[in-house]
């Protein structure tokens, strides 16, 4: 919802770019699956939205 896209992915790795902010985003894990709360709390700093 922030803009944020899959560029690839290997596995359950899944590796998301912005098309405005710098760098990369890797998310672990099974899209269905419950996030561990660390886990989540890393994604969200990484992506800028926490």
């Amino acid at each position: 919802e922030d803009g944020w896209y899959e560029v690839r992915r290997r596995g359950s790795h899944r590796v998301m770019r912005h098309p405005t902010k710098r760098g990369i985003v890797v998310v672990a894990g099974n899209l269905n699956a419950d996030m561990k709360a660390g886990t989540l709390s890393q994604v969200l700093k990484q992506a800028g939205l926490k």
